[in-house]
């Protein structure tokens, strides 16, 4: 696997969406919990994804139960969660392990193509990975970082 284009996931309603029809976007893909104190970030995600979604930013949510079981809840619980409370509009995917012998195949290439702080694994929920338009470039950023942080980098992405 050279890009994140050569993956795919399903979506929280269980359909295969393929990362190559990403092609050319610059992606924002965090691992999500409905239940953490950084939950409240939907909503900054949220703003980017409307704010940038037209010039190329394709904002992806994986839930994640693997932190202090912070989404405990079932793929369509987790989503109508998102959507009722912080008004989300981007794909969120069907729940998934980041760490581990079975995480998801993308956030094992997510972890090796960015790595973390002393050791690669995601150590919470909102770690953020930010894709370049050409699915090679991935800048890593810690669950503290809000998105609003982010948007000077987004921002830097969609321009080249």
């Amino acid at each position: 696997m050279n890009t994140i284009y050569d993956f795919k996931a399903k979506t929280s309603k269980g359909k295969e969406l393929d990362f190559s029809a990403f092609e050319g976007k610059v992606l924002l893909i965090v691992n999500t919990a409905s239940k953490c104190g950084f939950t409240p970030q939907f909503e900054g995600l949220e703003e980017l994804n409307k704010k940038y979604r037209e010039e190329g930013l394709v904002v992806v949510g994986f839930p994640c139960n693997q932190f202090g079981s912070q989404d405990p809840g079932s793929n369509e619980e987790i989503s109508g969660f998102c959507q009722l409370n912080y008004g989300v509009s981007f794909q969120i995917m069907e729940k998934v392990n980041v760490n581990g012998d079975d995480a998801a195949p993308i956030f094992k290439y997510l972890k090796k193509a960015a790595g973390g702080f002393i050791t690669d694994s995601i150590k919470w929920n909102f770690t953020k990975f930010l894709i370049s338009r050409d699915g090679k470039t991935i800048r890593r950023y810690a669950p503290i970082t809000t998105p609003k942080k982010l948007e000077k980098d987004i921002v830097e992405m969609l321009k080249s």
